[in-house]
C-alpha cells in the first residue's frame, strides 16, 4: 500500500531526514512513525499530573512572589464597596 504526500514541506523534510540518515524514504518514514507511536504510548502511561509537571514548573518559575497581601478590605476598596453603608 502506498502513501502519496501532497504537501511539499512534508516531502522536503522527509527527504532531508532520509539523506541525513543515509536511509530510504520508506525506512525513514517507518522509523519516524514508530518512534512517535512509541513516544505517545509511553506518555499516555503517565498520570495526567506527571504529564503536566513540566508545564507547572515553567509557570511556577515565571510567577513572582512577595507581593502585598490582598484581603477583603483591599478588594472592597477597589470596587468602592468600602464607601457603601449598606445595601441599596
Amino acid at each position: 500500500m502506498a502513501f502519496h504526500v501532497r504537501d511539499p514541506a512534508t516531502d522536503a523534510i522527509v527527504r532531508c531526514l532520509a539523506q541525513l540518515k543515509g536511509k530510504s524514504l520508506t525506512q525513514t518514514i517507518r522509523e519516524a512513525v514508530e518512534n512517535e507511536y512509541r513516544r505517545e504510548c509511553d506518555q499516555r502511561k503517565l498520570p495526567l499530573w506527571e504529564r503536566l509537571k513540566p508545564l507547572h514548573e515553567r509557570v511556577r518559575a515565571l510567577s513572582k512572589s512577595g507581593g502585598l497581601p490582598a484581603d477583603k478590605a483591599f478588594y472592597d476598596e477597589l470596587s468602592g464597596e468600602d464607601q457603601l453603608s449598606g445595601p441599596l
